[in-house]
Parts: C-alpha cells; structure tokens; sequence
C-alpha cells in the first residue's frame, strides 16, 4: 500500500508538468504530492512493510516532485541576485557533506535531523505562501534555517553522529 501511495506521487508530479503555475489545479497535484510524502513512509512503518525498494521509490518519487516543481515554480519568481548567492552558498555546504560522507565514512550519508526536516517543510509550503508574504521575507527565514541544517549535518557526518 505505501508503494502505491508513494508511485501516487510520481503521477501527480507528471500531472504537474501540464499545469501552469500557481494555478488551482498546480496546487491540488502539489497538495496531494505533499500528503503523499507524509503518509506513504508513516503507513510502511504502522503496517511493517517498509523496505528498501520503499526507501528507493520514495527518493525517486521525492527527486521527481523536487525537480518538476522548480521546472514549473522557477521560471515565474522573480529572485534577487543575494538569494541566488545564499542558495548556491547552501548547494556548496550540502555538497560539501556528501564529499565528506564519501570520505571520512566510505559511503553516502543522508542526516534526517530536525533540523533537516523543518527546513524540507517550509520549502514545501513556501509556493504556498507566496500571495501574501514577500519572497524576501520568508527567504531569509528559510535559507537561515538551511543554512544551520547543512552545519549542523556536515558536524554530525564529520563527528560521526548519525541521525536514524
């Protein structure tokens, strides 16, 4: 069952591609995208039926979401040149983790610390606010939680702390 509901968010995501954004139907298929994501792991884990190939799916589908909804939500914001720079300065820390990951631990480490998590939920519902608060605003909220997420991740990857 977890399965299907995370293969429902791959499909919603397509269905995303052929609306325009911002649109009510854009956002019903972003909505159901977001509800699928909180119960497809919550259901594995209550039902015993979680699994790698879950786990898999669930990065896929998660990748598929992420990219269309740039594809869709991008090329109609308008972003100040010091976002894009606290955005790239973000990319670099993250990407500095993995690099770290590979070599201090010999594989891929992905933290799903708290920290992590709140930073994935204001980006999801940062499309959603965006008619009554100013991007510049919810931007410096937002990019000043990543940016303590990706620290405190690259700290625990480097010390050894992993988050489970």
């Amino acid at each position: 069952m977890s399965n299907v509901i995370t293969s429902s968010r791959i499909l919603f995501s397509i269905l995303m591609l052929f609306s325009p954004a911002f649109s009510t139907w854009f956002y019903t298929m972003y909505l159901l995208c977001g509800l699928s994501d909180m119960l497809d792991g919550t259901i594995a884990r209550r039902t015993n039926t979680d699994s790698k190939f879950g786990a898999r799916l669930d990065t896929i589908a998660d990748f598929i979401f992420v990219a269309v909804s740039l594809t869709k939500v991008l090329p109609v914001m308008h972003i100040p040149k010091w976002l894009w720079l606290w955005i790239i300065v973000i990319a670099i820390i993250k990407i500095s983790n993995v690099i770290s990951g590979l070599i201090c631990r010999k594989r891929l480490i992905v933290e799903h610390t708290i920290m992590n998590k709140l930073t994935g939920l204001l980006l999801f519902l940062l499309p959603l606010t965006l008619y009554f608060v100013k991007l510049k605003y919810s931007a410096i909220i937002i990019c000043a939680i990543a940016t303590f997420s990706a620290i405190q991740e690259g700290h625990y990857i480097r010390t050894g702390r992993e988050i489970v």
